[in-house]
C-alpha cells in the first residue's frame, strides 16, 4: 500500500510521514484481501489567524479497483486532525464491512415504493393566482425555492447492491442512481442503524 503525504501552506516532516503510515496501520484489518492500493494524505493550513479551532485540515483519499473512500478532518494541529480523520475512516470502513457481511447473509434491505406518493403530491401551499417565473429549468409559481442548484451527472446502470457500497463509500445518507435490472431512477437512503429504504420512480405515458 503506496503512502503519499503531502502538505498546502506547509511543509511536511519525514517525522510526520512515519506518524501517519503508523497511524494507517490501523485500517489493515479491514483490508484483507489487499485492494487497497494508495492512500493519499493531504495537510493543510490555515493562513488566517482567526481559524484556530479549524487551523489543520487532513484528508484522506484511499484508492482501490473500486471507488475512493475520502474523509476529512479540522482541528487546531495536524497531529488531532490527523487522529479525527481516522476516527471518521475506521467508522466509514467498519459501515462497510458490516454491510457485505449482512449481504453475505442474505439481508435486504426494505423497499419503500409507497414513500414517492409524497414526492409527487402537489403542494398544497402554491399561491393560487401568484405571478409565475422560472428558477434553473422549473416553472415557479409565487416566491419559489430560495435555493436552486441544478447538476447533470453521467451515470452507467448499477445495481442496488453497487448503490449501497458506493453510498458507503462516500459516507452519504442517500445515493442516486440507474438501477441496472429495471432501468428506472431510483434512490437508496439511510434510515435508522443499518437499515436502507429505496425509492423507484415510474415514468407514467
Amino acid at each position: 500500500m503506496e503512502i503519499v503525504v503531502t502538505g498546502r501552506n506547509s511543509e511536511i516532516s519525514d517525522r510526520f510521514r512515519e506518524h501517519v503510515a503508523d497511524k494507517l496501520q490501523r485500517i489493515e484489518k479491514y483490508d484483507a484481501r489487499q485492494r487497497i492500493s494508495r492512500v493519499e494524505v493531504e495537510v493543510t493550513h490555515a493562513k488566517n489567524p482567526r481559524q484556530h479551532d479549524t487551523a489543520a485540515r487532513v484528508e484522506m483519499t484511499l484508492r482501490s479497483a473500486g471507488p475512493a473512500i475520502r474523509v476529512e478532518a479540522s482541528s487546531p494541529d495536524q497531529h488531532s486532525a490527523l487522529d479525527a480523520a481516522m476516527d471518521k475512516l475506521e467508522v466509514r470502513l467498519r459501515k462497510i464491512g458490516d454491510r457485505q457481511q449482512r449481504h453475505r447473509d442474505k439481508h435486504l434491505p426494505h423497499t419503500l415504493e409507497e414513500a414517492a406518493a409524497d414526492l409527487l403530491r402537489p403542494s398544497a401551499e402554491a399561491e393560487t393566482g401568484a405571478e409565475i417565473h422560472h428558477v434553473a429549468s422549473m416553472e415557479v409559481q409565487g416566491d419559489g425555492p430560495l435555493v436552486v442548484r441544478e447538476k447533470d451527472h453521467d451515470a452507467k446502470a448499477i445495481t442496488l447492491d453497487q448503490a449501497l457500497y458506493e453510498m458507503e463509500l462516500v459516507g452519504h445518507d442517500f445515493y442516486l442512481f440507474v438501477e441496472k435490472d429495471s432501468m428506472k431512477p431510483a434512490v437508496v437512503y439511510r434510515r435508522k442503524g443499518y437499515d436502507y429504504g429505496v425509492l423507484r420512480l415510474t415514468v407514467q405515458e
